[in-house]
């Protein structure tokens, strides 16, 4: 059997990267965010998502910087440690590894709410077995499911936004806009929203299983993040143009009560599955990243070093794969899907926080000036945005990293 310091095979190249950002994102936020981001933001939603895409664009920006240089399992935990310290990287792999983790819960609880509303912790449980068995059969598998996933998504989002556009709705809900959330509300609506942005982060955590990554892993985070970018843009403009935001803050399926107001209503059990593809998408990806994050650690011994091992056949970290997929089914057979979407949003943010930081520390010896800039802007921006996240989603989320920072000097305290 392989040991810990087995490394991983080099199967994906810029295509199949592009899709498992985009199944990350693509998903996450247009069935799950756009309702609570109305109801905070209200007429501001639009500003809300432009302030989320130029956070996620400065992180996007950075980690793609950072991969270059360290393509390696691990993301920001590997960044963090080599730029900061052990300490700095330690934190951004707790962060990605428990955010992460209730955000994989969240993902497996919108696939049981679309497919079977009476038993969907039943169904997210389920789900969440038959894709880490995806994941265990090999990187390559998860990225062929990945791809027909974004396929069937995309169709159905493209369907709703010429549906939305075209009815004669459009006009009724245009005047309709909402009352605006103000500055804290429009913030707020962006935090809640950059939770759907952070997808592109599972393509620098898979950097040991991507070909020539120093130019792969560059094109590819942009790539991911501006198809994002548009589909967001267009699905809540066609929403918006239908319901308002005022209906929109309050629906709780946004884009099921937007074709049916647009009097389309045979699309919404297309809208349904739309949204469980979309779910299984995001989960597929999620499950993903997460074991890469722990297997990078396990190397390192910040967590279990039998976690590290490699399958001998398949070449994936099949112990990290089953833990967290262990993990990830008691939670979703346990957990509220809204508590989840909250603490996992204050826990990416955190992650980025540090990429940003570890980005900064790179200076503009080899790139244009100013190129501190952007991670400079990066970091305000992820701070900014937790800390406007509802107040229980902050006071949980400060409370696991501090648990978790305090776990890591204990361990250093005992090593000495």
């Amino acid at each position: 059997m392989a040991g810990s310091d087995a490394e991983l095979r080099r199967t994906l190249g810029v295509g199949d990267a592009v899709v498992i950002g985009l199944g990350s994102m693509i998903g996450a936020g247009i069935f799950a965010a756009l309702g609570p981001a109305a109801r905070a933001a209200g007429s501001g939603l639009l500003l809300g998502l432009a302030v989320a895409a130029v956070v996620a664009y400065c992180n996007a920006t950075s980690s793609a910087r950072l991969a270059a240089l360290y393509p390696a399992s691990g993301g920001t935990y590997v960044y963090g440690r080599e730029r900061l310290g052990p300490f700095w990287g330690y934190l951004a792999g707790w962060a990605f590894v428990v955010g992460k983790t209730a955000s994989c819960a969240a993902m497996a609880l919108t696939v049981g709410t679309y497919v079977w509303p009476g038993q969907a912790h039943a169904v997210a449980v389920a789900a969440v077995v038959a894709l880490t068995a995806v994941n265990y059969g090999g990187v390559q598998k998860s990225a062929w499911l990945t791809r027909v996933i974004v396929a069937v998504v995309l169709a159905v989002l493209a369907s709703v936004v010429v549906v939305c556009l075209g009815s004669g709705a459009s006009d009724a809900g245009r005047l309709d806009i909402g009352a605006s959330g103000g500055v804290a509300g429009v913030l707020q609506a962006a935090g809640l929203l950059f939770f759907a942005f952070a997808g592109y982060a599972r393509i620098a955590t898979l950097g040991e299983e991507v070909r020539d990554p120093a130019r792969t892993i560059p094109r590819a985070i942009p790539l991911a993040l501006g198809i994002t970018l548009v589909v967001y843009a267009c699905v809540a403009v066609a929403v918006l143009s239908v319901l308002g935001a005022g209906r929109l803050g309050q629906a709780t399926a946004p884009l099921a009560d937007a074709v049916r107001a647009a009097g389309v209503p045979g699309l919404v059990p297309v809208v349904r599955v739309g949204a469980a593809m979309a779910a299984l998408g995001s989960l597929l990806a999620l499950i993903l990243g997460v074991s890469r994050t722990t297997l990078a650690m396990a190397r390192d011994r910040q967590l279990p070093g039998a976690l590290a091992a490699v399958h001998p056949r398949f070449q994936v970290p099949h112990r990290a794969e089953l833990a967290v997929g262990a993990v990830v089914a008691v939670l979703a057979a346990t957990v509220d899907v809204r508590g989840a979407i909250g603490f996992s949003s204050f826990g990416v943010l955190a992650y980025y926080a540090v990429a940003n930081a570890s980005a900064w520390t790179l200076g503009s010896a080899s790139v244009a000036r100013g190129a501190r800039l952007v991670p400079a802007l990066g970091l305000l921006g992820c701070v900014v945005l937790a800390f406007a996240l509802p107040a229980v989603s902050v006071v949980v989320g400060a409370g696991v990293l501090a648990v978790g920072a305090a776990a890591y000097w204990v361990r250093r305290r005992m090593a000495d």
